[in-house]
């Protein structure tokens, strides 16, 4: 096949599709059906807290300090990837090994249990790994992929495109959560039919990501080799990321960006990953029927409310520009963290939902397309995104330990969520000093 020129369309819907490959994962597994589950585990043992690592551990300072632990691999894999992948021309064989390590780990979930606990939790840990290196490599296609002008709107389409995938395959899912019997999956001597059904939702992950992630990698370009010393692959690419650092200083928007991107996408990424953690354990619900569909009900609404909010937040960035626009979503963002904290009630939980599904997409495609507008004129985007990508995992990393921290310490999520007002004013303070756009 011919190599499709940049700016074609059919390149640009087959960049963004990937998101709806790969989108299923932060949806089912992060943010839905996973958390309930693995809540469910914890209470069918009657028990709140797990051995493991040496001592005991609550479940949920466990599960914010592997998710931890996976970003720290990730914040230090990233740059060795981008490295071999410069040297070798072809980041999409890589892009590809990381979406089948993700997918493949989804279908592990299946035997996810607390009796198992170690296997239990690699599972978990590969598949946070494959999703957000191969989603990383994706984000570096954008600027070889796409003109400027075309970026604002191809970034927001590609989060529209997987919220609506990942809803697709959540309404099944939660059709066979809800009804097991009508899916054939009865109760045996392994555990209640909606526990399977949970289960089985995990392989679904797993066959959705790599069969659809197909459409993209059959038009992706393999990537643009770099001429380089064969002794140095493997730390060829913590050089670029030096040699990135170093040209921030010679370009102030985009060094004040990126300081301002750390701090508030620490807090963004944190909520989005324990939301549903915090929903389970925290929230005031009846039975265990009405949590389970209280809180994917929940997740539904983000999502429906996040494909407008990512294209409005597109519309409002070209009246405004994009950095006053991410001031104002970080603003929201901020009174949402103070709103959670008071929290009881499922509605009190299903307005907190809508109002984050405004701001989760439109954040998350305008911080990305801010980035690429900001580069300087290269060809080497793929340090340009691995610097910002590893930007993002070392936010992750402090902002999860923290949330698991402070939580542990007070024996509260709701101190642990208030905490991360913080970083929202902090993020709000550093994109005012972001210079004017032009």
């Amino acid at each position: 096949m011919n190599r499709l020129e940049k700016g074609s369309k059919k390149l640009l819907n087959a960049w963004a599709f990937y998101d709806w490959a790969n989108s299923v994962y932060s949806l089912v597994i992060a943010s839905a059906i996973f958390p309930i589950y693995y809540g469910t585990l914890f209470r069918v043992a009657d028990i709140e807290k797990v051995k493991v690592f040496g001592g005991d551990i609550a479940r949920a300072p466990l599960i914010s300090y592997t998710t931890s632990m996976a970003f720290v691999f990730i914040a230090i894999i990233t740059p060795l990837i981008s490295g071999v992948a410069d040297y070798l021309g072809n980041k999409k064989v890589f892009m590809k090994f990381f979406c089948y390590l993700g997918g493949l780990s989804c279908v592990g979930l299946y035997w996810f249990s607390l009796e198992h606990i170690y296997f239990s939790l690699i599972c978990y840990f590969l598949g946070l790994v494959g999703f957000w290196v191969s989603f990383a490599i994706n984000n570096s296609y954008l600027p070889d992929i796409a003109f400027p002008n075309q970026q604002d709107r191809i970034s927001a389409k590609g989060f529209s495109l997987g919220y609506v995938g990942s809803v697709i395959l959540l309404l099944f899912n939660l059709a066979m959560v809800m009804k097991p019997d009508f899916f054939g999956i009865i109760s045996d001597a392994g555990g209640l039919a909606e526990i399977k059904a949970m289960k089985y939702s995990f392989v679904s992950v797993g066959i959705w990501w790599i069969l659809f992630s197909q459409y993209t990698f059959y038009y992706l370009p393999k990537g643009t080799k770099k001429e380089q010393p064969k002794k140095h692959i493997i730390l060829n690419g913590f050089k670029e990321l030096k040699l990135v650092w170093n040209q921030l200083g010679e370009n102030e928007k985009l060094k004040r960006y990126l300081g301002a991107f750390f701090v508030y996408s620490m807090a963004v990424q944190t909520v989005m990953l324990i939301a549903t953690y915090f929903g389970e354990e925290e929230i005031a619900w009846g039975t265990d029927a009405e949590r389970t569909m209280g809180l994917i009900v929940s997740i539904l609404v983000i999502q429906v409310v996040a494909i407008l909010g990512a294209t409005v937040t597109a519309i409002i960035s070209r009246t405004l520009g994009n950095i006053k626009t991410l001031i104002l979503i970080n603003m929201i963002w901020a009174i949402i963290c103070v709103y959670a904290y008071f929290v009881i009630t499922p509605m009190d939980f299903y307005i907190a939902a809508g109002c984050v599904g405004i701001v989760m997409g439109g954040i998350q495609a305008l911080s990305r397309s801010t980035y690429s507008k900001f580069l300087p004129e290269t060809t080497d985007t793929a340090s340009f995104f691995s610097f910002y990508d590893v930007a993002e995992k070392i936010g992750i990393i402090i902002g999860t330990f923290l949330y698991g921290f402070v939580a542990q310490v007070t024996g509260s999520m709701r101190n642990a969520v208030l905490f991360l007002f913080i970083f929202f004013f902090m993020g709000i303070v550093l994109l005012f000093k972001v210079p004017k756009e032009s």
